[in-house]
């Protein structure tokens, strides 16, 4: 390249940056770029205390933290599915399962129809909105991603362990079961597949998902309307299959290796943002939707918490929640209140002025305060623990009350004849109930009384729209 063409080239791009900041700068509205990964636990992180630790520094991820907040007591569901129907519409898995005269639907079923997603609302406040990874909220007809908000859609409409099947030995094609697509589609059209979900596409799709995610954001940024770019990773729920580029090159393992993988995509993420000059009108989350998977071969990390996902444990449901926001939310602040996914709904309603209807029983609770500094203590202070339909407790401040316990080897539900009470500061791994409880049994009652008043206002829920 001649130096007359790579001036040529620079002044290309100093004046694409400028077009789009200037478009941008008439928007009251926050562009919205959320970054969430599958079965990602707690200590993954550098600023969580794993990345080197775990075989990758993650200097990209690390930097959300240190240019905004980094929330140690965010909480989630314990599956993939009920935990994304509740970061989607702000309000338990549950209560988007209940029907009005039967039991609730299965833990797997995801949404209604019915259901406001963020996307649908940010749609109605004038976003644009583009998705671009996995899904699993329904998929059959009318309950896609571009059925439920989105401008546009690729990736997977279930979970990523159906990448082994493909490849299976003893795949039987008389089974009934069939292979999944990774899909496409636009608002108002029906999703096409695409190509079959083997473990070779397993290694490229985050690849190619950062990829459309990129294009989506540049294409948007010019525009009159602010974005919503959602990129729900499909790493690191297994199989954990590192791109060929970063396949060996850490020496730690696949695993290390995906996650040096994910932090450079996020990086590219960060940079396209910058680079447009949209760093001060974007808000840009990194999290989870649960802990680290829980079957023994898997390599994920919770850190110091106990379990995994489908347990009623932290490391089920407490994972990493970073936020950027520059000249919104302050820099290099942490805490620990509590906050839990459920409050991303109302807190973005809140940021672009939207009204929440009044038809619906809404369960998070607006926390833009609390992460832009106006306030020091998090709106919240209890959250309630289901696996599958089952209340198995509540957590309240510091305390936590389990009614059930599971056994972490087999699965198997233990009713418990007295519930098991843990101070979270005492006793943060839950390794010995009651600890310190005698001095502290006044906590039944803001444990019994949260739990009650959710009992009653689920028993008087109409069920999830329809």
């Amino acid at each position: 390249m001649t130096s007359v063409t790579k001036v040529v080239a620079f002044l290309t791009i100093c004046l694409f940056s400028l077009s789009t900041a200037f478009a941008q700068d008439d928007q009251s509205k926050p562009n919205i770029v959320l970054v969430l990964m599958d079965n990602f636990g707690y200590g993954e992180v550098g600023v969580y205390g794993g990345g080197v630790l775990r075989g990758a520094p993650t200097p990209n991820i690390d930097s959300i933290a240190h240019e905004g907040f980094q929330l140690t007591n965010y909480n989630v569901e314990a599956e993939c599915t009920p935990s994304r129907s509740a970061m989607m519409t702000g309000r338990y898995g549950i209560r988007t399962r209940q029907r009005a005269d039967a039991p609730p639907a299965g833990v797997w079923y995801g949404i209604t129809k019915g259901e406001i997603t963020l996307a649908e609302m940010l749609t109605d406040a004038g976003y644009t909105t583009g998705m671009f990874g996995k899904w699993h909220l329904g998929d059959t007809e009318g309950r896609f991603p571009t059925d439920q908000g989105f401008d546009e859609w690729i990736g997977l409409p279930r979970s990523s362990d159906r990448a082994f099947w493909p490849d299976s030995a003893s795949w039987d094609p008389e089974s009934g079961a069939e292979f999944t697509h990774v899909m496409s589609s636009k608002r108002g059209e029906v999703p096409v597949e695409l190509d079959v979900f083997n473990r070779e596409k397993r290694t490229l799709l985050d690849r190619e998902i950062t990829d459309q995610a990129i294009d989506f954001i540049k294409r948007k940024a010019a525009g009159d309307k602010p974005f919503f770019a959602y990129l729900p990773y499909t790493q690191t729920h297994e199989p954990v299959d590192p791109h060929p580029d970063f396949l060996g090159t850490t020496g730690n393992g696949e695993f290390a290796d995906v996650l040096a993988q994910t932090d450079a995509y996020v990086g590219e993420l960060l940079a396209t943002i910058d680079e447009l000059g949209l760093k001060e009108n974007t808000i840009f989350i990194f999290t989870s939707d649960n802990g680290r998977e829980g079957v023994p071969r898997s390599f994920g990390f919770t850190g110091p918490w106990r379990g995994s996902m489908f347990s009623p444990y932290e490391g089920s449901l407490r994972v990493p929640f970073l936020i950027r926001w520059p000249g919104k939310i302050p820099e290099r602040q942490v805490s620990n209140d509590l906050f839990h996914q459920i409050d991303l709904f109302p807190t973005i309603a809140s940021i672009i002025g939207y009204d929440l209807p009044t038809d619906r029983i809404y369960d998070g609770v607006d926390q833009f305060d609390f992460l832009t500094g106006k306030s020091e203590r998090s709106a919240r202070d209890s959250v309630m623990i289901f696996i599958g339909n089952d209340l198995f407790g509540a957590k309240w401040k510091n305390y936590k009350i389990l009614l059930k316990e599971i056994d972490e080897d087999s699965y198997a539900v233990q009713d418990m004849a007295y519930p098991t009470i843990y101070n979270l500061l005492v006793d943060p791994k839950e390794e010995v109930p009651e600890l310190n409880y005698l001095n502290d049994t006044w906590v039944d009652v803001p444990l019994y009384r949260v739990l009650e008043e959710f009992e009653e206002s689920l028993a008087n829920d109409p069920g999830a729209p329809e």
